[in-house]
This record gives structure tokens, sequence and C-alpha cells, in this order.
């Protein structure tokens, strides 16, 4: 009897095992946007196979499993971590699920010092009427190295993302000026002519 309560409780582990990474689905697909990427970067690889692809390692060194499912010990904290994080990007993962795939947004920030960080927001539906942790996570230098192998620049972007076009708008107002001066100038040269013609008539 006792052999048989043994057997069946390690059948129930087994089983518990088996079941456990299939509830825990990684993302199959993932998109970064943010400053200084003209076009949305598609992470590729492989979400639940280790560090070994671009997506993997953003999976893993970004905190994404305890961020969505929770974890023990959980790396996560509530509080933003101090500091200046640098430009924020956005990653958006394609999570399937067991009736159709969920989209779910997480931030990261792959110039902070001395870590690259990432948050995710809690409560995010997936899966019907399941809600994301959520929470900040600090990651390693191995995070920033995948996402640059995916096409991120080493180097953050001018601040503010450099896409305002400074250079344009001096050229603009430089311009606008001139034309204002050259009006002014007509103007007041018609009126000295007008003056003389007067006097003369």
């Amino acid at each position: 009897m006792r052999r048989l309560l043994v057997l069946a409780t390690l059948g129930t582990l087994a089983a518990l095992a088996a079941t456990a990474p299939a509830s825990a689905k990684g993302p199959s697909t993932a998109s970064l946007t943010g400053p200084g990427l003209g076009h949305a970067l598609r992470i590729a690889g492989y979400g639940e196979g280790g560090t070994g692809t671009p997506l993997g390692a953003l999976v893993q060194l970004g905190g994404f499993f305890p961020q969505v499912f929770g974890q023990s010990p959980d790396p996560t904290t509530r509080r933003r971590p101090p500091g200046d994080l640098g430009p924020r990007y956005r990653v958006v993962y394609r999570v399937p699920g067991p009736t159709k795939a969920s989209t779910l947004v997480q931030d990261i920030y792959p110039y902070a010092k001395p870590s690259p960080v990432t948050h995710m927001r809690p409560g995010q539906r997936f899966w019907g009427d399941m809600r994301t942790k959520g929470g900040w996570v600090v990651s390693e230098a191995g995070l920033k190295a995948a996402l640059v192998e995916a096409g991120l620049p080493k180097l953050p972007p001018p601040s503010g993302g450099g896409s305002f076009p400074w250079a344009w708008t001096a050229v603009g107002t430089a311009a606008a000026v001139v034309l204002l001066l050259a009006l002014a100038l007509r103007r007041g040269g018609l009126t000295r002519l007008r003056a003389l013609r007067s006097s003369t008539a």
C-alpha cells in the first residue's frame, strides 16, 4: 500500500513538472521601438530557449517570466530604480495561449547605468482572465548586448532621441528674420520715395 502511495505521489509530481512549463509560455515574437530607431525592430529567436538568441536573451535577462507570471525568489520590485535610466524603449510581445495569442508590453532602458532596467505595467490582461504581476527588474549587461545584436545602436541617441530637426529649425528661423528685415527695408524705402514724389509735385 505504501509503495502504491509513493508511486502515485511521484506520478503526480511528474505530471506537475511536465505541465508547469506549458502554463508559463514564452513569447513567440517581439518588436522594439524607441529613440533612434526609424522603424520597429524585430527581435528574432526563440522565447523559451534560453539566452542563445536575441529573443531568448530578452525574455530571460529582461525579467519577462517573473513580471508576467510571478516567481520565487522574486527579482521584481515595485519601486523604480534610482538615477537616470536613459531613453526608454518599448517591447511588444506576442504570447501564444490556449485559445488565442495575447499581446504584452514591456518598457526597457538598455542604456541605464550600471545595468539595463526593465519595467512591465501590472494588470495587463492575457489569456482571457489572467493578469501580469508587473514590476521593475534590474538586469545585466547581456541584455543590452542581445539588443545590440538585434539592431539597437551601441550608444544612446542624442538627448531627445535625435528626432527633432534642430538644424533645420535654426535655418528656418534665420530665413524668417532676413525676410522680415527685407520687407521692413522695402516698406521704408517706398515711404521715402512717396514723400520725395509728393515734395517735387
